[in-house]
């Protein structure tokens, strides 16, 4: 065939000028495109020949070739694939809407299908070339032709391209892409197999290059063998050697894989140092068929924090690196989870930068959801302090007597894993309704019995004493602010346990909770204080009392503080202080409001409700003291300050401060 002259299809000439104008984020992609179209051309000659082993030739072994010329500014990825005749070459690079692939795969039926599992569908990947070449040429022959009808493609990536026949002894395509000025970093060994490492690594099949090795400069002077020399340069040496590891790992059966190999990958992927504190391994199959592999870092990152930073989960399709940050696949609240999905039949967009929402990717974000909760579900049942994990057994055994290898491993794991992305986790209970049962059981906090995250709600719920209808929280900045807070007094002097709640997700988080296991949550520093049950008649008649004679004062106490609290009433939550400040059941918290101020987002005033203590001896002095009404404003705002808010009037707080103390 004579060269022929043809116009590409009106798709791809729009498509070719998106490329041009950078369709893909960067431009090394380029590289996994043309490296994904050779192995998906080796995967149809492997499926092809299952009925036509003649297909091989003489070539049996399935492979990938790079190589570049730097004087002529050209780069080449070779396959031994399937290859493709004059007609194809013409309608599948010519055309976007008749990938080949996707044409091939048209063809299967029955059983067919599953065998031709490893096949891609993808087909605009070759334009992504034009990226980094002003002209690219193709030479291939399809498996099984004669020599002699080999085609040569060739294009400027502009509005049309060029046929010709031509003499190809081996069978394959080879991608020749003449590079771009700016883009002659490409032809070089060691971009390339960085660009491999990142991209294609996991391509099961070998992807080759040429080694090379220095070789010094000829003598200026070839008499003179100490004499200065022409400057010295890298040289190809014949010899290839393979640049990939030529095995996905999530791909091979578990059985098979180390736990020092699993622990390797996830510091490739993940650029951790540290070992990951345990992963999970497994293939689904249904209506959507994908393998999952997902790791639990043993430390938080710098960026934990941000909720714009994509999650760390790698999306391949059929062994072929997608993207690095799959966000559709894993909610945000599970952002520190690492790993790979490997997908058969995930849908994409032209750009395969891009997920489309679909069935299958909703099907996949909640599998790997359920999964790595089940994961934290593992490691928290294990979690258990030596002398709890032996208890039970003969004093004389020790825990390696009782527990087996793989329960003591998991000792301490889930407080690890807490002690760093338990705030995160809370972030799921009002992002993932679905889920909220499970994430509640896995929360763990601090309280009046313990200092440590140790006490989920089930161990504060089997402690509750008889008569106990609420359970009790309260949240501040610190740990010591929550544990010296007022409103806990009368909880410590009654020994009911109050569970601690010092992260600053707290507040939000717990707007979506109501109760726990039938048990409502209560807040101590919301609503008026009411013990129910806890309470005897004796208490709540002396309150009675207490607040019907000090009512003068209290109406008082309301007009003094009218600006800054919305009521004044007499409690009994008090011991040894004399005033704190609660907001209405339905308020929002002081804590909340100062939160979202400090990150610059807007928050209503909140009036607080002073709650005094008629029993506490500066209290009692309010009653016909000639300085009320500083006692009054000092009473609030050390109840502020004790909250861990600060007066509205620094100056004048020190300044009534100041003249009593005078």
């Amino acid at each position: 065939m004579s060269k022929q002259t043809h116009s590409f299809q009106a798709e791809v000439s729009q498509l070719l000028h998106l490329v041009t104008h950078s369709l893909y984020s960067n431009s090394e992609i380029f590289l996994r495109e043309l490296v994904s179209n050779a192995s998906d051309a080796c995967d149809k000659l492997r499926f092809e020949a299952l009925n036509n082993t003649a297909l091989y030739e003489d070539a049996p072994e399935l492979q990938v070739r790079l190589s570049f010329d730097t004087a002529a500014k050209t780069l080449t990825i070779t396959d031994n694939g399937i290859g493709m005749t004059a007609q194809e070459a013409i309608d599948h690079l010519g055309t976007i809407a008749k990938s080949g692939t996707k044409d091939f795969m048209s063809k299967l039926s029955g059983d067919q299908k599953s065998d031709a599992q490893l096949i891609g569908q993808f087909g605009v990947g070759f334009y992504s070339g034009f990226i980094v070449a002003d002209k690219i040429t193709v030479d291939t022959r399809r498996a099984g032709v004669p020599a002699e009808q080999g085609v040569r493609w060739v294009s400027g990536g502009t509005g049309d391209f060029e046929v010709e026949t031509l003499n190809r002894a081996e069978r394959g395509t080879s991608v020749i892409l003449h590079l771009r000025e700016e883009a002659l970093e490409y032809a070089n060994t060691w971009k390339l197999k960085e660009i491999v490492g990142k991209y294609s690594d996991h391509i099961s099949l070998p992807i080759l290059m040429e080694k090379e090795e220095w070789k010094d400069g000829e003598l200026i002077d070839p008499k003179d063998e100490k004499g200065g020399r022409q400057p010295g340069a890298m040289v190809k040496t014949g010899e290839w050697e393979t640049i990939n590891k030529a095995s996905a790992l999530w791909t091979r059966p578990k059985k098979d894989i180390t736990d020092e190999q699993y622990a390797d990958f996830y510091k490739q992927i993940s650029r951790d140092f540290e070992a990951p504190l345990t992963w999970t391994h497994n293939r689904v199959e249904g209506s959507t068929e994908y393998t999952q592999l997902l790791y639990l870092p043993s430390k938080a990152p710098q960026d934990l924090w941000n909720r714009d930073k994509k999650a760390g989960i790698k999306l391949y399709v059929k062994r072929v690196f997608i993207m690095d940050e799959a966000e559709a696949l894993m909610p945000s609240y599970l952002r520190f989870v690492k790993g790979v999905v490997d997908s058969a039949d995930l849908p994409l967009n032209v750009s395969r930068e891009l997920l489309q929402e679909s069935r299958d990717v909703k099907a996949i974000r909640e599998g790997c959801t359920k999964r790595v909760l089940s994961m934290l579900e593992d490691l928290a049942k294990h979690d258990k302090a030596p002398e709890a994990a032996t208890e039970g057994a003969s004093k004389d055994a020790g825990v390696t007597d009782v527990l087996s290898d793989e329960d003591k491993a998991k000792l301490g794991q889930y407080t690890r894993f807490y002690t760093e992305f338990g705030a995160v986790l809370k972030e799921g209970l009002g992002e993932d309704f679905a889920n909220r049962e499970r994430l509640l059981k896995l929360l763990r906090f601090a309280s009046t019995t313990s200092d440590t995250m140790s006490v989920s709600l089930a161990d504060y719920k089997a402690r509750m004493k008889e008569g106990q209808d609420a359970m009790y929280y309260i949240t501040a900045d610190t740990l010591a602010a929550a544990k010296n807070s007022p409103q806990l007094e009368v909880f410590k002097k009654k020994g009911i346990e109050v569970l601690l709640m010092t992260d600053r997700v707290d507040e939000w988080a717990l707007n979506f909770v109501h109760e726990f296991d039938g048990t409502p949550l209560q807040s101590v520093a919301k609503g008026a204080f009411d013990l129910g049950k806890l309470q005897d008649e004796e208490e709540k008649k002396a309150a009675e009392t207490a607040a019907e004679s000090f009512k003068p004062v209290l109406a008082k106490l309301k007009e003094a503080l009218k600006d800054k609290a919305e009521d004044v009433r007499v409690t009994s939550r008090l011991v040894d202080s004399p005033a704190c400040l609660v907001v209405t059941d339905d308020g929002m918290s002081m804590q909340l409001a100062r939160m979202l101020k400090q990150a610059g987002q807007s928050a209503p005033e909140v009036k607080p409700v002073l709650e005094v203590n008629p029993e506490h001896a500066l209290v009692k002095k309010l009653d016909g003291s000639v300085h009320f009404h500083d006692l009054a404003h000092i009473l609030f705002d050390q109840a502020l300050l004790a909250e861990g808010g600060l007066p509205a009037d620094p100056a004048a707080y020190v300044k009534r401060v100041n003249a009593l103390l005078a």
